[in-house]
């Protein structure tokens, strides 16, 4: 961006121009400015000196100041505005850093935010440096330690908990596990706690199969659902889309996290494997499946959506028939250190052993890529 020329200089050459001993093009040349910079010099000129009618200098400077302050107070408003709103939450924020941020993308200054809010720019930067103390990083790293000791045992309390932490190289007072443990929801199945309770929500879909695990032709019907195992980086996450005719899995899709997004990302690979027509999708009532994303994708393929009962296992029985297969012969059978190694013990089941060397009684022994091969040819026809 071009630097402005000093204002002695300006006058001077005005000055230059009102003598008039030369065309105001030669004057321009003479000076190094071009010639409609040196018109609307002498225009302001002329209007600071009262020979013609316009704004002055100092009514604009004046003009450029009312604005800036204006816009300030609009800014001030705005924070305050917003401010109400973050803190008027139902689970009320810890801290006010968070405001500052968001407030930052939508164009207002750090430095007006925290003088509003009345703190400090250095004490924000300072947050934003290392925004996790070290007393978060604690937690949750005793938070995962406590999942992976409950997952082990679900009997587990806290007190248990407390007491198995030292051998996994935490230390923490039961005080502490006890209150983290109360806020992750990490209770022995045993406990009873009055006004605890874990509901479903309600179904967005119909039951279509009344427990009817059968059907006469490849993707009319395909169950679904999720398991987890617990490894030593964490969770892992199955979701995987079953084939009632022959057994077959279609799709499946693994993740470290439960998201709505796996069981939709399931439903694509599945899709793309296959060509499903009005293919009934059955499901439990978990909120990965009732998730607006997941009914969206079935309405986007033409497919048709199930739901079972709350704590019906056997309204989708024959999804949990496999669970149970993957549980006996990949998940128990050994500690699994790393996500990892068990995303390709549990694809390599998949793929390898239950498709194609797996025969099931209900399919006359045979296998369910020899099911569909051997019968695809009849149902094309």
């Amino acid at each position: 961006m071009p630097k402005a020329f000093p204002p002695e200089f300006r006058r001077d050459v005005v000055a230059v121009a009102r003598k008039g001993e030369a065309p105001i093009a030669q004057i321009a040349k003479d000076f190094g400015i071009s010639e409609s910079c040196l018109h609307r010099w002498l225009k302001i000129a002329d209007a600071d000196d009262g020979i013609r009618p316009g704004t002055t200098s100092s009514e604009s400077a004046e003009l450029r100041e009312l604005r800036r302050r204006n816009k300030l107070l609009e800014q001030e408003n705005e924070i305050l505005r917003r401010a109400a709103a973050f803190f008027a939450k139902e689970n009320r924020p810890k801290m006010t850093y968070p405001l500052v941020g968001d407030l930052a993308a939508d164009g207002i200054p750090v430095a007006v935010t925290c003088r509003v809010l009345g703190f400090s720019k250095q004490a924000y930067y300072a947050w934003r440096k290392d925004p996790v103390s070290q007393r978060d990083w604690d937690d949750a790293h005793l938070i995962n330690t406590a999942l992976d000791i409950h997952a082990d045992d679900p009997a587990f309390g806290y007190r248990f908990i407390a007491d198995e932490l030292p051998a996994h190289g935490v230390t923490a007072g039961p005080n502490r596990v006890a209150r983290l443990c109360s806020q992750q929801r990490i209770w022995s199945v045993f406990a009873k706690r009055r006004g605890i309770t874990r509901r479903a929500g309600p179904p967005v879909h119909d039951d279509l199969l009344q427990r009817r695990f059968t059907a006469d032709a490849p993707d009319r019907v395909w169950l679904t659902d999720i398991t987890e195992h617990p490894t030593g980086e964490g969770k892992l996450y199955l979701c995987a889309m079953k084939d009632v005719y022959s057994g077959r899995i279609v799709g499946y899709s693994i993740d470290s996290r439960m998201k709505a997004s796996l069981a939709v990302t399931a439903l694509q690979n599945a899709v793309r494997l296959r060509d499903p027509c009005g293919t009934i999708v059955h499901s439990d009532r978990g909120s990965q499946f009732r998730s607006r994303k997941f009914v969206k994708a079935l309405h986007r393929k033409g497919l048709l959506g199930s739901m079972g009962r709350v704590g019906a296992c056997g309204d989708n029985a024959a999804m949990e028939s496999f669970f149970a297969l993957l549980q006996r012969n990949v998940l128990d059978r050994q500690r699994w250190t790393t996500r990892q190694e068990l995303r390709l013990a549990i694809v390599t089941w998949i793929e390898r052993t239950y498709h194609r060397r797996r025969r099931q009684r209900r399919l006359g022994r045979l296998t369910p890529i020899e099911f569909e091969t051997i019968n695809r040819p009849a149902h094309t026809a």
